[in-house]
C-alpha cells in the first residue's frame, strides 16, 4: 500500500506536514527493555514470529522564516538500508515529499535528533557507480555536537545502528549544536538526553502555541503515558526516563502538540490526564491546528 501524501497541521503560524518513510520493523523486547513481556504484550502484541511490532517513521516538513525544512530522513533507500522496513516499491520518504511537489533540492534545512540508522537513513544516497553522496544537496544538516562525537566514534554496543554511511557524507554539510539551539525564532533543537547522551527534540514555538517532535525520546505509545517505561536502545535509561517526565508533564500542562516518530501514521496528538492521574494519548486527525 503506497505511504500517504502528507498529513497537514498548524501551530500558530507555522504549518507543518506528516511524511514517512514506510514502516519499521523491531524487535518488540528491545523496544520494551527490562517491562515484562506479561505487561507489555497487553498494550503491545508482537506481528510476526520474529515477535516484531511495526513502528512509523514520522518525519515532518515544515516551513519557517523562508527555510524549508526537513526533520529526520527514516531508513533510506541504500542497499540494506531497508532490510526491517517495509520494501522501496511501498513508497519512501522521498516518494512522500514528491506527493508533496518537494524535491531534495528544496530543502534548506535537515534536523536529525539523533543518528541511529532508522532517523538518518536518507541523509545519504548511493549513486549508479557505488558512491555515496548528500540526498539533499541544497541542506545544511543540524545535529548535536555530542551526538556527532559519538556516532563518529561507536564503541561496542553502538556500532550497530551508528553507520558511516549515513554520516561521511554529509561531514562537510554540518551544523554542530551545542545546547538548545535556534534554526530560525519559531523552530528550536533542544537537547533531550537519554535515548542517547546527545539526543534532541525539535519544538515549535509561535504566538502562544508549542508542539515537540520527539525523537526516540520514546518508541511506543505506552511509554509516553508510563514514566518508568523506557526502551531497552536507551543508552541513559534513567535520564530517559527524567527527561521523559519532565517533557511529557509539562506537554499536558500548555496543551502541547506532540509529533511522534514512531507511532502509527501520523502520530500527532495530545497528552492528557485522565480521572485517576495517569496520561492518556489522544491522536489528532489530518488538518489539527496547535
Amino acid at each position: 500500500m503506497p505511504i500517504p501524501s502528507g498529513a497537514r497541521y498548524q501551530v500558530g503560524r507555522v504549518d507543518f506536514t506528516v511524511v514517512n518513510d514506510g514502516t519499521y520493523w523491531y524487535d518488540a523486547g528491545a523496544i520494551f527493555g527490562v517491562v515484562p513481556r506479561v505487561m507489555w504484550e497487553r498494550v503491545a502484541p508482537p506481528l510476526d514470529e520474529r515477535y516484531r511490532i511495526p513502528l512509523g517513521l514520522n518525519c515532518i516538513l515544515l516551513r519557517s522564516r523562508g527555510k524549508t525544512v526537513l526533520v529526520e530522513t527514516g531508513v533510506g533507500g541504500k542497499p540494506g538500508d531497508r532490510d526491517n522496513a517495509t520494501p522501496a516499491e511501498e513508497g519512501t520518504l522521498l516518494t512522500s515529499l514528491a506527493a508533496l511537489d518537494v524535491a531534495p533540492e528544496d530543502i534548506d534545512v535537515v534536523v536529525n535528533t539523533h543518528l541511529h540508522a532508522d532517523h538518518c537513513g536518507w541523509n545519504t544516497s548511493e549513486g549508479g557507480d557505488g558512491t555515496l553522496h548528500p540526498t539533499f544537496p541544497n541542506a545544511t544538516y543540524v545535529i548535536n555536537a555530542q551526538e556527532w562525537h559519538d556516532a563518529t566514534h561507536p564503541n561496542e554496543r553502538t556500532r550497530a545502528t551508528y553507520l558511516e554511511r549515513n554520516v561521511a557524507p554529509i561531514a562537510d554539510r554540518l551544523e554542530l549544536a551545542d545546547g538548545e539551539h535556534a534554526i530560525t525564532d519559531e523552530l528550536h533543537f533542544v537537547p533531550a538526553p537519554g535515548h542517547t547522551e546527545g539526543h534532541s527534540t525539535v519544538v515549535i514555538r509561535s504566538g502562544q502555541e508549542w508542539g515537540v517532535y520527539l525523537g526516540d525520546l520514546v518508541q511506543h505509545r505506552a511509554q509516553l503515558e508510563r514514566t518508568a517505561w523506557v526502551s531497552g536502545l536507551d543508552i541513559l535509561p534513567l535520564v530517559s526516563m527524567e527527561t521523559k517526565r519532565q517533557l511529557v508533564d509539562r506537554c499536558i500542562e500548555e496543551q502541547a502538540l506532540v509529533i511522534f516518530c514512531h507511532g502509527d501514521y501520523p502520530g500527532v496528538g495530545r497528552l492528557e490526564r485522565t480521572e485517576q492521574g495517569y496520561r492518556r494519548w489522544v491522536g489528532v486527525g489530518d488538518g489539527a491546528t496547535g
